[in-house]
């Protein structure tokens, strides 16, 4: 059998290094595993040294800690290959987290040591290199004795509050197989959910550029050759109302196009960065919660995201303050960052969760009365999970309702804006008719 020479940190946190014979690395790691030793190298030898007793593997190898090979020639490399990432790699997605999470999820429960499988997953990221460049970085902190929490929380943009505390309260209740699962699961279903969203607005956005597309070519093309049939014809007689506007705003949009553009682009930019203003925020998401086409979505869609955040949390460990805050943080509704701020302030003086939230308005009655029940019986955790598996439903119906209303209204605008650019049109036509015809 071949021999390995490994270097490992056992369970009070000392680095140590050694030798030892196995089938192969799976079989290596598992078993060095079995005596508290978590490996963070294993190199294979050529020639077969002493091998140690398997019962005496970190005793030996602290013996021959000043003789035993370093890895740093490996760490340079790694940590190159990191830089070199950064520069030509884009970060990765929320699929890419969904996947990463998905799978060490099911390498650490089949067994797998942590670091092993990080290096799996490091050799999957070949065409993702700034996020490889990410897990080979957090590999390098848990190979030094930090847990994976440590690693993670070095990378806030990539993996948020929630995602480092869940994993947290996992490596301290020893169930971090089972925390990396449930963090897949909300990470899948959250996607599942914007991506319907996306979908669903694909067809009135494309209705509106279609919309768009037709008035700028009759502002611009047509508009113009009836603009030189009326002079000709009319001989300065006075035009129509509307045929005088649909002109006005055809030789405003031909003779300055960069006015017309830097207008809707500025219109655009503004109303962005009046959003990004504390009372800009406060004002969108207010339309959002009271404009009828879009409320059902942007209230069910956060109470949604709050039941599943703050479930998972509480179910994998977190104290309930602390899962509190974190939902908080994970949301953008300004009304409802307020209200699951006073939540929390209620229930650290002492107060049932259902009460504050029942003098919150944007909490349904029967979202509250669930929590109340959960709170009751002690199954707070799973009520919520069955609230958001709900609303994940309702999410989808409101999605679905959105689109239909969304549909007409876009339909009758442009039917509205291209039939007033005709009938304008056709007003002088009628009066050239009757002038012929007397």
């Amino acid at each position: 059998m071949p021999i390995f020479q490994y270097v490992a940190t056992d369970q009070t946190g000392a680095q140590s290094q050694g030798n030892y014979e196995a089938e192969n690395e799976e079989q290596a790691y598992a078993q060095l595993a079995q005596y508290g030793l978590t490996v963070s190298q294993l190199v294979t030898y050529q020639a077969a040294p002493e091998v140690p007793s398997p019962a005496q593997p970190a005793k030996k190898a602290k013996k021959k800690k000043e003789k035993a090979p370093q890895s740093v020639d490996s760490t340079k490399k790694k940590k190159k290959g990191g830089l070199l990432a950064i520069e030509i790699g884009g970060g990765p997605t929320s699929e890419d987290i969904s996947i990463f999470t998905r799978q060490m999820s099911t390498l650490v429960h089949a067994g797998l040591p942590l670091l092993r499988s990080l290096e799996v997953m490091i050799k999957q990221q070949e065409k993702k290199p700034k996020f490889k460049a990410m897990l080979e970085e957090i590999s390098d902190k848990v190979s030094s004795g930090g847990n994976l929490s440590d690693g993670l929380a070095m990378y806030p943009k990539t993996f948020d509050n929630l995602y480092v505390n869940m994993v947290k309260a996992g490596e301290a209740g020893g169930v971090l197989e089972l925390v990396l699962d449930r963090l897949a699961q909300f990470q899948e279903k959250s996607i599942r959910t914007i991506k319907k969203v996306k979908s669903a607005m694909i067809y009135p956005s494309v209705i509106m550029f279609v919309a768009v597309g037709i008035v700028t070519l009759l502002m611009m093309v047509v508009v113009p050759q009836f603009q030189t049939i009326f002079e000709q014809m009319l001989r300065g007689a006075p035009l129509p109302g509307p045929t005088q506007i649909v002109i006005g705003i055809s030789e405003l949009f031909s003779t300055h196009p960069i006015l017309v553009l830097g207008g809707m682009g500025g219109t655009v930019g503004g109303l962005l960065l009046f959003k990004k203003t504390k009372r800009g925020a406060k004002t969108f998401d207010w339309l959002g919660l009271n404009v009828p086409a879009v409320r059902d979505v942007v209230g069910k869609s956060n109470i949604s995201r709050i039941t599943r955040t703050f479930g998972t949390l509480m179910s994998s460990g977190v104290p309930i303050l602390q899962a509190l805050q974190i939902t908080r943080d994970t949301l953008s509704n300004t009304f409802f960052i307020n209200a699951m701020g006073n939540v929390h302030d209620s229930v650290r003086d002492g107060e049932a969760m259902a009460v504050q939230m029942g003098r919150e308005t944007v909490f349904p009655t029967m979202v509250t009365s669930m929590v109340e029940i959960g709170e009751e019986t002690g199954e707070l955790p799973d009520m919520l999970n069955r609230i958001a598996d709900n609303y994940d439903e309702d999410v989808d119906n409101a999605v679905a309702g959105m689109t239909s209303l969304i549909e007409p209204v876009m339909i009758v605008f442009l039917a509205v804006a291209v039939g007033f650019i005709v009938i304008a049109l056709f007003l002088p036509i009628v009066a050239i008719i009757e002038t012929i015809g007397k």
